[in-house]
């Protein structure tokens, strides 16, 4: 059983590699902190904020859930502010997790990509770096959001600047149990959570920053959705408030657990944090007592209407 920290915003600083950290122990949630001004973020083991008027970073760690998207008032600025992940944010955040011995989620974090001198595109990228300072996982975004709600005010298109990622990667083993990773908009895709199962994942992670005309339709019964059909834990930090005068976010960062039970909430208002009990006994159980896996049926079955 181990505790992932959900706790107020006045929690303890300390000086670091980058403005306003927070952390608790090594054992508990990590830190959680901005290196921009202008992001305000929430996590589910950690929720944090900053405020300014330029793209902003807000960063969270914990052995598991972080978020560290970019905001820029524009394509270019977005552009601008991304990082390599050898950059100056990414190795802070590594120095940092090595001097506090804690396992750190970075998601969300805008990552140049490979051919950035001839294109210009970055990928959005979910990092986890260890208690050694170590990266030991990185997943680049699968589903880009391109939507246009005009009712609701929404008109965005993530794949102008943005490089689909190549692939899904293996659930990372950490302090607190198996760790599958997504990010925002993969959320809406059952398949990536059931193969991140299916390969041993017992926690999902989605940091996101879903508008807030999309979260307050979509954003809890999505995230309760994807850990009753997992019966995985769910973190899933959330950015909150306005970044600049185009773009606001949701917030309510939230912890699920397998039965699809609300743990957490970080609420709408301001930035946060709480405290949660991941008890993978509660996996095993709920999968012991219902088990949905092996009554499955093979992939051939649910294709089957495609040969009638």
């Amino acid at each position: 059983m181990f505790t992932v920290s959900f706790c107020s915003p006045d929690t303890t600083t300390t000086s670091s590699p980058v403005q306003d950290v927070n952390f608790t122990s090594p054992g508990g949630c990590g830190v959680s902190g901005d290196s921009h001004p202008g992001q305000r973020g929430q996590l589910l083991c950690l929720q944090t904020s900053g405020g300014g008027s330029q793209g902003e970073r807000s960063q969270h760690g914990l052995p598991a859930g972080g978020l560290s998207t970019t905001f820029g008032s524009s394509r270019e600025e977005t552009l601008s502010l991304s990082e390599s992940l050898t950059g100056d944010t990414i190795s802070q955040y590594t120095q940092l997790a090595r001097k506090l011995e804690v396992w750190l989620s970075l998601g969300g974090f805008h990552e140049r990509g490979h051919n950035w001198e001839s294109d210009r595109r970055i990928y959005n990228s979910h990092i986890i770096i260890n208690d050694k300072g170590d990266i030991v996982s990185v997943y680049r975004k699968s589903h880009l959001f391109d939507v246009e709600l005009p009712e609701k005010g929404v008109s965005l298109k993530e794949s102008a600047f943005t490089i689909p990622g190549p692939c899904l990667v293996s659930p990372v083993q950490t302090p607190i149990g198996k760790l599958g990773l997504g990010i925002c908009y993969d959320l809406r895709f059952p398949e990536l959570s059931l193969a991140l199962q299916r390969h041993g994942a017992e926690i999902l992670t989605y940091p996101s920053a879903f508008t807030v005309a999309t979260g307050a339709a979509h954003w809890e019964v999505l995230l309760r959705a994807r850990a009753i059909e997992t019966q995985c834990f769910v973190l899933a930090a959330a950015q909150v408030g306005q970044h600049h005068e185009k773009r606001s976010s949701y917030g309510h960062a939230l912890a699920v657990d397998p039965w699809g039970e609300v743990m957490g909430d970080c609420g709408a208002e301001r930035p946060g944090m709480v405290l949660v009990e991941i008890d993978l006994e509660k996996v095993s159980s709920t999968r012991r007592n219902m088990p949905v896996q092996q009554h499955r049926r093979d992939t051939g079955f649910y294709h089957s209407l495609e040969k009638t």
